[in-house]
Order: structure tokens, then C-alpha cells, then sequence
């Protein structure tokens, strides 16, 4: 278990500092502004790829199960992870899917204040819609596992601190509208009436 929480630990910090602003534009000086439009699309590739050696410790050592539901409330967490990943789906139609995925920017590069803030539709309810069904996903799962729990429980703490340090991005580049934002919309659990 602890080669788990290492190597999530370890992750964790090399995502997080490439993700950074400084980094980036560090990054920028060294290779120039025209290399970094392909740096969203590398980015999410490295992140993938540098988790598949976590998910595999997980399978391969020692583990033990902590519970696993039994039919039929089985498939009442099957059907929250459908309405998961379909809130997933929806909440990256509401942003630009081809930017988030990197893709934009290699065809199109973004010029100066030519990104726009998101605040309707699943994001007039909560800042970081993907986030939350995310997690929401994961913590459906109908057989949990020692080494399983350890990972959401790092995989959750990681996502709240990311989207803290996210949020100080997004003040930085929309301002007063994030910030008006910010204190009418909640982070991660909807806002559902008011």
C-alpha cells in the first residue's frame, strides 16, 4: 500500500507542476510560443499514460475486498454510474471538447482573451461539473478494495486541491466575472435550488 500512495503522491506532484502556469511559461521561453500549442494534447497523453503504472500496483499487490453490494442495489449503482458518466459527457459538450482535449490548439491557436468563461448549463449549478461526476463515478463502484479506497481517497484529495489551484488560474485569467462566479456557484456539489 505504500508504494500506492508513493507513486499516486509522486504523480500527483509531476502533474500538478507541469499543469502550473510557471511551468508553462518557462516551458514557452524554452520552445518557443508556436511548439506550445501542442503541449493541452501532450499533456493529457503524459497524465494517461504516467497513471497506468498506478492502476496496475493496485491490481498487483497484496489486496483485500472491504465490501461489494449485492444484488439488487448492484444495479442501482450501475444506474448512478450511467447518470455519472452521462453528466461527464454532457459537461464536456457545455465546454469546447476539442480544446480540452488538446486538439484546438494544434489547428487553431487561441490568441490572448479569446478564451471564454463557462457558466451555464451544468456550470450555472457547479464550477467544476467534471470533477464532480468524475468522483461521483468512481465511488459507485460496486466492489471496493483496500488498494481501490486508497486510490479514490488520493484521486479525491487530488481533485479538490487541483481544482483549488485551477480556480486561482481562472481569477487570474477572467477576473471579476470568475469571481462573481465563484461566490454565487459551488465547486463541486450542485447548487440544485436558490
Amino acid at each position: 500500500m505504500t508504494w500506492l500512495i508513493l507513486s499516486i503522491i509522486f504523480w500527483g506532484l509531476i502533474h500538478s507542476v507541469m499543469a502550473s502556469i510557471s511551468f508553462r511559461e518557462k516551458l514557452t521561453n524554452w520552445l518557443g510560443a508556436k511548439t506550445m500549442r501542442f503541449y493541452r494534447l501532450f499533456f493529457n497523453i503524459f497524465s494517461v499514460i504516467t497513471l497506468i503504472p498506478i492502476l496496475w500496483l493496485a491490481k498487483v499487490l497484496p489486496d483485500s475486498t472491504l465490501y461489494q453490494i449485492p444484488m439488487p442495489w448492484l444495479y442501482l449503482m450501475f444506474f448512478g454510474q450511467m447518470i455519472a458518466a452521462i453528466g461527464e459527457a454532457v459537461g464536456l459538450s457545455q465546454t469546447d471538447v476539442w480544446e480540452f482535449a488538446g486538439l484546438r490548439q494544434i489547428v487553431a491557436p487561441q490568441r490572448e482573451g479569446e478564451s471564454k468563461l463557462v457558466v451555464k448549463g451544468l456550470y450555472k449549478y457547479m464550477r467544476h461539473p467534471l470533477y464532480t461526476f468524475g468522483l461521483l463515478f468512481v465511488w459507485l463502484t460496486p466492489v471496493m478494495t483496500v488498494n481501490m479506497l486508497v486510490l479514490y481517497i488520493s484521486l479525491t484529495v487530488y481533485t479538490i486541491i487541483g481544482a483549488y489551484f485551477e480556480e486561482r488560474k481562472l481569477l487570474r485569467e477572467f477576473g471579476e466575472d470568475y469571481a462573481r462566479y465563484k461566490e454565487n456557484t459551488p465547486m463541486l456539489v450542485p447548487k440544485l435550488w436558490g
